[in-house]
């Protein structure tokens, strides 16, 4: 059987957490009822939690099922040739009404060996963010694991870390390694490698509703740290109408769209692509067909959709495997 695809939208996987809010339903539009909803999972393939498609012919089946069905059409040539039938790449927005915890991720290498999965290299575009909001991301000076595990045992582990105030268009490339955490009172998109492996550092002292405090990973932690100083600020330029480069790295290439009329896309079927609505609406028109977008909205665009074209006004983040 030969699919016709178009443009794929999911059903939001909604995760609560201690550090949640309701900023994804007020400034998301996401269907939320939880007032402590910290993340929308847009795009996903981890296990127990794939994504489910909300429209078209494909409607119900899994993000996998397509893959498994036609991964080539769905993943593009390059990457089915490199990551098989694996979706590489994770798509969330994140609302953090409290400070996440202090956490990093393992590379490639640890995260295959101890658990079996891909690492975690990481991008943040800071979309919304109130007066004085912060982020942590990395050392303020070289570190070792010695200075480290004392700075635990102290209290004293914020007094090593570099924190930098964020505003709105902000964006921080996080490899694997960099000790980082999103502070109170932003709304993050985050684009990242598939895989939910994080080790939890420091998570002040907090306590849920149980009166329990959550597990931290500090041994786990100690060889998986970059300890030297990191710089994870992007500088992009936001040419009108045109794909301008924000990260490029070896798991994923996000461009910065800002989109003010009309722009033909052609693809060569070598890789999908994933637009995530930052800002504004747009509308794609491929085949006669017209689909439209909201802020919130993300979209998975299969390798095997050619040429299609992208009007409106709007703010997208599009992102390949390059």
């Amino acid at each position: 059987m030969k699919a016709e695809f178009y443009p794929l939208q999911f059903y939001p996987i909604l995760k609560e957490r201690i550090w949640g809010g309701e900023k994804l339903k007020t400034v998301l539009n996401k269907p939320i009822e939880s007032k402590i909803t910290g993340e929308s999972w847009e795009i996903s393939t981890v296990e127990g939690d794939v994504s489910i498609i909300a429209n078209g012919d494909l409607k119900g089946k899994s993000l996998t099922e397509i893959i498994e069905q036609w991964p080539n059409e769905v993943l593009g040539t390059e990457v089915y040739a490199r990551f098989g039938k694996q979706f590489p790449l994770l798509f969330k927005f994140l609302d953090a009404r409290e400070d996440l915890s202090i956490q990093v991720h393992p590379n490639d290498e640890l995260a295959k060996k101890r658990h079996n999965s891909f690492g975690k290299t990481e991008m943040w575009y800071i979309m919304q963010a109130d007066e004085d909001a912060r982020i942590i991301v990395g050392f303020k000076e070289n570190s070792n694991a010695k200075e480290y595990v004392e700075s635990l045992e102290n209290k004293t582990l914020l007094t090593l870390l570099d924190d930098v105030k964020v505003k709105a268009g902000d964006v921080f490339f996080l490899e694997t390694g960099t000790v980082h955490a999103i502070g109170a009172g932003m709304v993050v998109a985050e684009i990242q490698q598939t895989s939910d492996i994080t080790y939890r550092l420091y998570d002040f002292d907090r306590k849920d509703a149980q009166g329990n405090t959550r597990e931290l990973h500090v041994d786990l932690a100690l060889d998986a740290i970059n300890y030297s100083k990191v710089d994870t600020f992007k500088e992009y330029t936001k040419v009108v109408n045109q794909s301008n480069s924000i990260v490029d790295c070896p798991y994923f290439t996000t461009n910065f769209v800002p989109l003010d009329g009309e722009i033909e896309v052609k693809k060569e079927g070598k890789t999908f692509t994933v637009l995530m609505c930052i800002e504004g609406d747009f509308e794609i028109e491929y085949k006669g067909s017209k689909y439209q977008y909201k802020k919130g909205d993300t979209v998975l665009l299969a390798a095997a959709m050619d040429n299609y074209l992208l009007k409106g006004k709007a703010s997208i983040l599009e992102v390949v495997i390059s």
